[in-house]
């Protein structure tokens, strides 16, 4: 257990999460989570559903899903281009 203070940031409060906490959790600058409200007090919790990795995105990214460019050029893949 770790004891910390709420501080005001702009109209709302803020509470600062130690490093070996977020180290812990997986949680960097930016990192989406939810909060709630339960009979003990506020939990946080990762928010998995918005956990987005670029690299995994754009690793499912294939001729059959990508949108086309503005100019209506379709997406081609390395192979067909002779790469």
């Amino acid at each position: 257990m770790k004891k910390a203070r709420i501080l005001k940031w702009g109209n709302s409060l803020a509470l600062r999460i130690p490093k070996p906490f977020a180290e812990e959790m997986g949680w960097a600058e930016n990192a989406p989570v939810t909060l709630l409200l339960d009979e003990r007090g506020l939990v946080v919790r990762t928010d998995r559903e918005r956990s987005w990795d670029l690299a995994t995105l754009l690793a499912g990214v294939n001729a059959e899903n990508i949108h086309p460019s503005e100019d209506g050029a379709a997406f081609e893949e390395d192979e067909e281009k002779g790469e």
